[in-house]
């Protein structure tokens, strides 16, 4: 019997019966077949695609969560690959994005954090483990992982932090799935591993993208910076990225907020012991919420109107729920994105 746990709130700014409403809204636009676009007649990509599977799980949505995880098996390609986006018929873009194909990894040792459902963990392997090597067939000798390949195989020419830092956190999740299911991987723990030493010691390893906030933080959320060196970051460009009573801006240069991007940096800040940060970021995100539990992708200030074109998304939807289950810190998964060391296996990076 799978268990079950309450839906997480955090005192004093959002209620677990608030949370489930977001939960529930995320649930009324998924598809029959288990996709679940980013709104009404949108595409899906597989990442938001599992992080909203992560959120439906976290409400007690179980059937829904594991529908979603069936749409990914039903679609993975020949070689372990799933393509960029989706739409209700068929696909929409058709490059193979590394990180993408790592992300459900992550999603399947969460899923398995709030269930203990061993059955789902076995449905889940073959598709993980084709998955997993796909994308470390795309590791440099240094360590990083280039961005993608294109349909047709040929890779890209360079690796991106944001995707490389999500990457090695999706490789300890699947590490943590092979040991659980007792497959030997040792070699995915050494690729997360180097991965994390080039993060740390090779920023000239990946493509600038100085301008976005995920490049920021991510290394950071994902496990890659921890300790002195996750603060230092994030002190590092704060001024640049955070907007005081509103949220963390997409790109440095414009009063763009985002309300997924608000919620992981507030994770983020947690993994590196700030939780008054954390706590202030996520109060800021709630002002991006609507009745019926949906919020706004993003808002431009001063203005007040939100972009792109009034979206409210599932994945920003996802991202509260699951910064609602770090900061409440109850749950059985909780920590997954905030006590990296504390549910997978210990990353080896020299100092």
């Amino acid at each position: 019997m799978t268990r079950r746990h309450p839906t997480p709130g955090v005192e004093g700014m959002v209620t677990g019966a608030q949370v489930q409403e977001t939960v529930d809204a995320i649930a009324e636009w998924q598809l029959p077949d288990g996709m679940v676009p980013w709104y009404p007649g949108g595409h899906a990509d597989p990442w938001n695609h599992v992080e909203a599977a992560m959120a439906l799980a976290l409400g007690g949505r179980i059937a829904e969560a594991e529908r979603a995880y069936q749409w990914l098996l039903d679609l993975q390609r020949p070689d372990g690959s799933w393509h960029q986006y989706y739409l209700e018929d068929g696909v929409e873009q058709d490059k193979l994005d590394a990180n993408v194909i790592a992300y459900p990894a992550t999603g399947a040792w969460h899923h398995w954090l709030l269930t203990g459902d061993r059955g789902f963990l076995e449905t889940m392997w073959p598709a993980l483990d084709a998955a997993i090597g796909f994308v470390l067939d795309l590791q440099t000798e240094r360590g990083e992982i280039l961005w993608a390949r294109h349909a047709d195989g040929t890779p890209w020419s360079f690796a991106l932090l944001t995707g490389s830092s999500s990457i090695c956190h999706s490789l300890r999740c699947a590490a943590a799935v092979a040991a659980e299911l007792g497959h030997e991987r040792p070699h995915w723990m050494a690729a997360a591993s180097r991965l994390a030493h080039v993060i740390q010691t090779e920023p000239d390893a990946f493509a600038p993208k100085h301008r976005w906030a995920m490049d920021w933080y991510y290394p950071v959320l994902c496990g890659a910076l921890t300790g002195d060196l996750a603060r230092e970051r994030l002190a590092k460009r704060r001024a640049a990225f955070l907007m005081d009573d509103r949220g963390v801006r997409c790109v440095s240069d414009r009063p763009w907020i985002t309300a997924a991007e608000t919620c992981e940096c507030a994770m983020a800040h947690l993994a590196a012991g700030e939780r008054e940060t954390a706590e202030a970021l996520f109060r800021w995100a709630q002002q991006y919420r609507e009745p019926g539990g949906r919020y706004w992708t993003g808002t431009v200030f001063p203005e007040g109107v939100h972009y792109p074109g009034g979206e409210q998304s599932t994945y920003t939807a996802a991202a509260v729920i699951l910064a609602a289950d770090a900061l409440e810190g109850k749950g059985p998964a909780s920590s997954l994105f905030s006590d990296h060391d504390a549910l997978l296996p210990a990353l080896s990076v020299p100092a």
